[in-house]
């Protein structure tokens, strides 16, 4: 059985991971995600191809330090229209991303890739399109003290397995990409490259 390692300490891709019974290691991949995304942006990438980038190095990285392993990395970026949200910083600017997202559609590009010996050898993007509701101040009020500081570590301020939920009208795409790692799309291709069995 080949060595998986999934680059990243995050507690919903470790689940999803372990949950498909998948036998792996988690090492973080530590890179400075603005340095990635900044000359992606400056050449004109749209955010799908960013959260692909964003996944290449953070699979790469870890790569150089194990060689042999399939290492995985995925990372997703937000994007309402041509512009790309970042995590909130305080409680405050997730309100005002809430703000900005209510009442339109805005997407989840998800990014996952496999490394093997510092060499990209198999990359995809998953998009899930997110139609949130009208959002009252109110609800926003209830819905951010509900929620607590939790939601500062996601993208689009709400966690879609939480309370976050409460948030939507409809959406388009895979419950996983949602929560951050394309599990479908990612076991096929760990089966195309033999690393796990198909």
């Amino acid at each position: 059985m080949a060595r998986l390692i999934l680059a990243s300490k995050s507690a919903s891709r470790r689940q999803l991971m372990s949950g498909a019974g998948l036998v792996y290691e988690a090492i973080s991949a530590d890179i400075d995600e603005r340095a990635v995304e900044e000359p992606l942006l400056a050449r004109g990438a749209h955010p799908d191809e960013v959260a692909r980038g964003l996944a290449e190095a953070k699979a790469l990285h870890v790569s150089l330090h194990h060689p042999y392993a399939f290492v995985i990395g995925s990372d997703q970026t937000l994007s309402l229209g041509e512009r790309i949200f970042h995590k909130p910083r305080d409680m405050a600017e997730a309100a005002d991303h809430i703000r900005a997202f209510s009442s339109r559609t805005h997407h989840l590009n998800c990014g996952v890739a496999v490394a093997r010996d510092g060499k990209v050898v198999w990359s995809d993007v998953s998009i899930a399109h997110m139609t949130m509701r009208a959002i009252s101040e109110p609800f926003l009020s209830h819905y951010l003290q509900l929620s607590g500081d939790g939601i500062l570590q996601s993208v689009g301020a709400y966690q879609f397995e939480g309370p976050g939920v409460q948030l939507f009208e409809r959406i388009e795409g895979d419950y996983f990409t949602i929560l951050g790692l394309p599990m479908l799309t990612l076991l096929a291709g760990l089966r195309s490259l033999g690393a796990i069995n198909g």
